[in-house]
This record gives C-alpha cells, structure tokens and sequence, in this order.
C-alpha cells in the first residue's frame, strides 16, 4: 500500500489568489453593503483561511437583479452566435488554466486532486456542449390550417434569472448552469455556495474578460440571506438550484408565488442491485468508488447496495476488502482515494447516522467515526469510509440521505424483491444493476423510480451530452445537460403571419 506524502500545496495558485474578494454588480467589483465577510478555509486544514468574501444582504441583491434588469434587453438582442462566442472565448482561457483551477477546487473543497481535475474537464466539456446552443437554438415551421398562413415556433429568454450552487462540486456545477443561461439570452443573479466561492469567483472572472456585457452576469457571494433575495423577487423569472430537497421544496414554494419557473436538482438515495450472476469483483470496485468518490458527497453518490441473499456474504467481504485501500488524507497528498468532509456540520450529521443505525441493530463493519488515525486528520473534517449491514427498508440508513462515506448493505430474494426495496424511497436520482442477465437489465430499466440508470456501471456515471437528473424527491423542473437542457432557460413563442387572403 502506498504511503501517503503530503504535497506542499496548491502550487499552481501560489501568488494569485486575493487575500479577498468582491461581489460582481452591473461589470463592477464592489463590497457588500453590510461590511460584513466570512472566510473560505480549507477543509483539510481548518486552521488556513485561504480568501475573504462579503457576506451580502438583500439590498446587495436588489442591486444586483437592477443591474440584470437593465442588461436584458441588450443581451437578448445580442445574436445568440455571438453570446456563444464570449462563452466559448473564457472556456479557451479556463482551459489553459486547467491545473490551476483543479487546484482551487482540491484546496477549498477538498476533493483529491485527481477527482479535482476530471470536474473541472467535465464542466469546461459541459460547457463547450451548452455553449454550442447558440447555434442550435432552433424553432419549428408547422403547416397551418389556413390557406395563406405561415406559422412558426421560436425560442425567447426567460428574462432575469437566478442560480443557486452546492458546495460539492464548485466548478461543475455553476459551469453547466451559467453556460446555458447565457447563450439563450438571460441575465444572471448567481450565488455559489459559501463554502466554495473562489472556484466560482474564478469562473465568472473569466467569463468578464472574455468581454460578458455590463449586468448580464451578476455574482453575489454570501449565505440564506442573498438566496432567499433571490428566490422572493418577482423580477426573477426562473431559478436554478442545486442543493438539498429540503431547501428545494422550500425554494418552489416561494417561487411560485410570482410564477417563477423552477429546476430543482436535489437529493438521492441511490440502490445498486446486485445480483447472483454479477462479477462480483467488478460490483464492489464500482461500489465503492460509487460510495467513497468525493467522500460520499454527491447526489449521485452509491448509498445502498441491494444484494441478492445467495451471494451477500461474498460480495461484503469484497466490499470491506476494497474499503480497505481507501486512504483518507488531504486531498494535494500521494495515495490519498477520499478527501475531508466539508465542515463540522458534516461529520457531525453523518456520526449522528452511524449512531441511530446501531440503535436500531444494524452493525458497522468498518469506519462508522472521524479518522484521527493520521497526524493531518487533526485539524481536518476526516471521516472513515463506513459499510453497515443489516439495514432493512424500515430503517433510517435506507430512506435518509447522509451526503457522507456511509454504505448500508440490504439483502433481498430475486429481483422483484430488490426492485421493491430499491424503490422504497422518496428520492428517485439515480441507480445501478450488477448482471449478466439481458432480461434482468430490461426488468430494471422499466420497473426503477430513478431518473438514470445504469447497468454494469456505477451510479455516478453520466455523460455532458445525456440528460441529467431525477425524478420524486430527487428532482423538477427539466433536465440538465444533453439536448433537453436549453428547455429551461427559453421561452416557446408561436408567431402566425397571414400573407395571403
């Protein structure tokens, strides 16, 4: 086994990250006009502050969504090729500064560099997708039923529009919304996770030198305060938001007291069903990369296994071996496979579940604590990854999301039964089936409640040009990415012109 070396840093940074940062509002850098900040520190090290942001009130807000207000006429005006000109220009400098960017998000968020770097070539790969839309923003010509009439179908923006990002994937996750945003012509209220701003501050710096108009992107950094500004003005026409269900219920209900259309990507409780005829070998690689990638912290994340009994033993005893491998250190060190949690709040939320799982009889083979096995766990929000057996539909580790490294196993007899238990939840995001059966596959694609599936692959799986989301509690409101994700942002307009008669 590798021993884990810790690097000296985010190299790639050294000297260019501000010791603090403004709010973007009408093309000006500018505080907030509380005075008040917050600091962005390092969760593998809590003791480093790594930048200083304003944390913003309502009043910031307003100032922001007047400025989208008085842009929007411009930009909607602008051709749409020539608004994915200005996208496609600030991801040719992101590009360039791959390595860099990968290293911010390792450093605030605290995801191993290598996992760093596929997200940041996912979210510059989603966005040279979504970008390309300028050029696809396509309508319908439809016969009419009158003689000397020309009918047709063409896209219009929504207006001003507000997004609201997680914490867990910083860069992604904006990348795919703002993108898409842009290109159909809205103007843009954003405000990234306090927990995560620099990787957002850094995407929106590029998206301005890449010449963004004055007002057409607005960022505003702070906490509830700015997005509950946001989500109750009746100027914003749409809201984007990617977070948990509890605050994305709580979203919809206030939007819609302005009619504000809403996409609410939230929570999973995603099953991986394996089955008697799965290579077992290759389902626990995959499980527990499903499970531990990202520390458990995704939506996507595998949280339960629903093994078929004739083969649970077996495939727990592959679990904890694989398991076993996962080094769990700062994200910058050699060897390092699971990165800190994000705050204090997070481990305590995912001990709180490891101790109701014991009180309700389910054992904890492995982890189930904060790891303190290390000199750098000390000041770091480290948690061992975690596999619980015993667990039935009835229990907590089945129906409630953890958002951290805790795997629940459950035992089920023949696929109908696993489909049963997978299915037993409120969220619907995604899942996997482990077989070697066609027939079995087929089964579990039209009987699962979940917005993607997967077979033979884990649950995390997804690709820029397909759909991506939930259905239930997991997600509405329309997908991201593929050729559906411009739906939210453009308005159908019908348009008939009598030229005859």
């Amino acid at each position: 086994m590798a021993t884990a070396t810790p690097l000296a840093g985010p190299t790639a940074l050294r000297g260019k990250v501000q010791q603090t940062y403004l709010n973007l509002v009408g093309g000006e850098w500018v505080a907030s006009g509380s005075g008040r900040t917050f600091e962005d520190r390092n969760p593998a090290d809590s003791r480093e502050i790594i930048a200083i942001f304003p944390d913003s009130t309502a009043e910031d807000v307003r100032k922001a969504l007047d400025a989208a207000r008085a842009a929007l006429k411009g930009w909607a005006a602008t051709p749409a090729p020539q608004r994915q000109a200005i996208v496609q220009k600030a991801i040719a400098s992101l590009r360039g500064r791959a390595e860099e960017l990968a290293q911010a998000l390792t450093w605030e968020e605290g995801k191993v560099l290598a996992e760093a770097r596929v997200e940041i070539n996912r979210g510059l790969t989603a966005m040279e997708y979504l970008a390309a839309e300028g050029r696809r923003l396509l309508g319908h010509t439809i016969p009419s039923e009158q003689p000397g009439m020309f009918a047709w179908t063409q896209r219009r923006p929504k207006g001003v529009v507000g997004i609201i990002t997680p914490w867990n994937f910083p860069f992604a996750i904006p990348a795919w919304k703002v993108a898409p945003a842009l290109v159909c012509g809205n103007t843009v209220v954003f405000k990234p996770a306090e927990q995560t701003p620099l990787c957002a501050q850094l995407l929106v710096e590029a998206l301005v030198d890449a010449g963004l108009p004055a007002g057409v992107l607005n960022l505003v950094h702070g906490g509830p305060e700015v997005g509950e500004a946001i989500v109750t003005d009746p100027a914003v026409r749409a809201i984007s938001f990617t977070g948990s269900t509890e605050v994305g219920k709580l979203i919809n209900r206030k939007a819609s007291e302005h009619l504000a259309k809403v996409q609410l990507e939230m929570g999973g409780k995603n099953a991986c069903i394996v089955m008697p005829d799965a290579d077992l070998d290759k389902a626990a690689k995959d499980i527990v990369v499903g499970a531990f990638g990202s520390t458990g912290q995704r939506c996507t994340a595998t949280s339960r296994v629903v093994v078929d009994r004739k083969v649970k033993d077996l495939l727990v005893e592959k679990l904890l071996a694989e398991a076993k491998n996962v080094q769990t250190g700062n994200g910058f060190a050699d060897g390092i496979l699971m990165g800190p949690m994000v705050d204090d709040r997070a481990i305590e939320k995912a001990q709180q579940y490891v101790d109701v799982a014991r009180q309700e009889g389910n054992q904890v083979l492995c982890g189930g604590k904060r790891a303190q096995s290390r000199p750098e766990h000390e000041h770091g929000y480290f948690f061992e990854p975690t596999i619980v057996v015993g667990v039935r539909k009835e229990h907590t580790l089945n129906r409630e999301e953890v958002f951290g490294p805790v795997l629940s196993i459950l035992e089920a007899d023949g696929l109908e039964d696993a489909l049963d238990v997978a299915n037993s939840v409120e969220y619907g995001l995604t899942g996997a089936i482990y077989t070697k059966d066609l027939s079995a596959a087929f089964a579990y694609a039209r009987a699962s409640e979940a917005g993607m599936l997967h077979v033979n692959c884990p649950s995390i799986y997804s690709e820029i040009q397909m759909p991506f989301g939930g259905i239930k509690d997991s997600g509405t409101g329309g997908r991201e990415m593929g050729p559906t994700a411009i739906d939210f942002w453009t308005e159908w307009q019908t348009v008939y012109v009598k030229h005859e008669g």
